[in-house]
C-alpha cells in the first residue's frame, strides 16, 4: 500500500477519534478571541448605542455562547452575518471587494467562514448545547 494513503488513513482515524475534542477546543479559542475583540470595544470608550457598541456587545456575547457551546447554531448564524456586514461595511471597496489581504478584512472572512461552519456542525458532544439536548 501507497504510503500517503496509510498516512492517510491514520490521520482519518485520529480525526475520528479526537473530532469531539479537536471541536471543543477549536470552539473555545475562537469564541475566547472574538470575547476578547467585544471586549476591546466596550471598554474602549465606544458609546453603547452606537454600531461599534452593538457590534461588542453581540461579539461579547456571541464570544461567550460559543465558549460554551449555547445555541451554539443559532449565536453562529448571527455572528457569521455580523462579520459578512462589517467586511462590507468596514473593509470592501469596488476596487478591492475580492482581495481581503488589501482591504485588510481577512480576519472578518475567517470569522464569517467559521462561524458558518459551527452552524452547521453545531458545537459538538462537548458543550451545553449537547447537555440539553439528551
Amino acid at each position: 500500500m501507497n504510503p500517503i494513503y496509510k498516512l492517510d488513513n491514520l490521520i482519518k482515524t485520529l480525526a475520528t477519534n479526537l473530532s469531539p475534542v479537536i471541536l471543543l477546543l477549536t470552539r473555545v479559542i475562537i469564541g475566547y478571541m472574538f470575547l476578547l475583540h467585544g471586549l476591546q470595544k466596550l471598554t474602549g470608550g465606544v458609546e453603547l448605542t452606537s454600531l461599534m457598541g452593538v457590534g461588542g456587545i453581540i461579539e461579547t456575547l456571541g464570544g461567550i455562547f460559543i465558549i460554551l457551546g449555547l445555541f451554539t447554531r443559532f449565536t453562529a448564524f448571527i455572528l457569521a452575518g455580523q462579520m459578512a456586514v462589517a467586511y462590507f461595511m468596514f473593509h470592501a471597496s469596488a476596487e478591492t471587494l475580492f482581495n481581503p489581504v488589501e482591504n485588510q478584512g481577512e480576519l472578518a472572512v475567517l470569522y464569517s467562514m467559521t462561524y458558518l461552519i459551527l452552524m452547521i456542525t453545531g458545537a459538538g458532544k462537548i458543550s451545553l448545547d449537547a447537555k440539553f439536548n439528551k
